[in-house]
């Protein structure tokens, strides 16, 4: 029986790395019946919202969607159409692997973390409100069981992947209540995994300790605005945006994304990386249960990339986005 998802192209080079992905997940044998939605600035003309009912609808029918970069627009215009999905469907818990890849240019080798960065809270709240002209205040919105949720969920994704020590991230020296609450529910939630290390590191010092030798983490835990500049940081560590997969992971619903955004200066001209989204399409094939087929085309990957001809402008090469996917189609073939 097929798999239903939704399937969201986006915009500015969404549609080119979504179509990318849908090629080579295809080509893996798995049988996916894909339902294409909108979403993005350019169909508000349309809907009158750059987030469709019709779409998110779609997503609560198929409950797992594959989703490509939204332009966010700076400083005004519609809000995060990515945070708007995320509150919607309460997909609490984003969760960012960052990993080096045989063949990818790297200052780092062995880098094998994982993020999980609390997705509906903190900042992203978007309660703010105009004091006065030239006065801003934004709310910081930190919960008990908001941080209890995340902070289970990595402990149980540590332990279901053998992973050995969970850090939880945090400010609580400055941010004594909120980020003091956040510690206290991790450190109290410790002790219920007594088989998985735990520490507590602060946010700035995290920063540091990343760049100086990543190897020394696992996974990390921590609040949203600290979990999004995290994750991009490691990203860096990786090869960069292009080779960083994401999934918004909730009780009932779950949807795919690359970390990358839109990069509407590309769009249309075929340049685009489209490996971040391909890994992000593997991490839904896991979560649909057909890990083999998402094996295959991790290794598929690992053998693109060993080949410096087949590397995209990002990561040094200049090789297009067609050029790359013919290539990793080939090596998926032979996997």
């Amino acid at each position: 029986m097929a798999h239903r998802i939704t399937l969201i192209p986006g915009d500015g080079i969404g549609p080119e790395v979504a179509q990318a992905t849908k090629m080579v997940l295809d080509a893996a044998g798995v049988d996916i019946e894909w339902i294409e939605k909108k979403a993005g600035g350019d169909h508000i003309h349309k809907f009158g919202t750059p987030l469709p009912e019709e779409t998110l609808a779609s997503i609560r029918e198929t409950t797992v969607a594959l989703k490509g970069p939204i332009t966010t627009p700076v400083g005004s215009g519609f809000g995060s159409v990515n945070v708007k999905i995320r509150k919607e469907l309460d997909l609490y818990a984003n969760y960012r692997p960052a990993k080096t890849l045989p063949g990818v240019p790297t200052r780092y080798k062995n880098v094998d973390t994982i993020i999980i960065r609390e997705n509906t809270e903190g900042l992203y709240s978007g309660l703010e409100h105009l004091v006065i002209p030239g006065v801003v205040e934004s709310q910081r919105i930190i919960t008990e069981e908001g941080s209890k949720r995340i902070i289970r969920f990595a402990f149980e994704l540590a332990r279901q992947q053998n992973r050995k020590k969970v850090t939880a991230v945090h400010k609580a020296n400055i941010l004594k209540l909120s980020d003091g609450l956040f510690l206290e529910v991790a450190r109290r939630i410790a002790r219920d995994y007594p088989d998985i290390e735990f520490e507590d590191a602060i946010v700035d010092a995290t920063a540091m300790r990343l760049v100086m030798d990543p190897t020394q983490f696992d996974v990390l835990v921590m609040e949203n605005l600290f979990g999004d500049i995290l994750s991009d940081l490691s990203s860096g560590l990786i090869g960069g945006l292009g080779m960083a997969p994401s999934a918004n992971i909730g009780e009932s619903y779950a949807v795919f994304e690359a970390v990358h955004g839109s990069a509407p200066d590309i769009a249309g001209k075929g340049l685009a990386n489209p490996t971040a989204l391909i890994l992000s399409g593997t991490l839904m094939l896991h979560h649909i249960g057909e890990g083999n087929a998402a094996k295959r085309i991790e290794k598929a990957v690992e053998k693109t990339l060993a080949d410096p001809s087949n590397r995209t402008g990002d990561l040094g090469g200049k090789a297009k986005t067609m050029d790359y996917v013919k290539a990793l189609l080939k090596n998926l073939e032979e996997t």
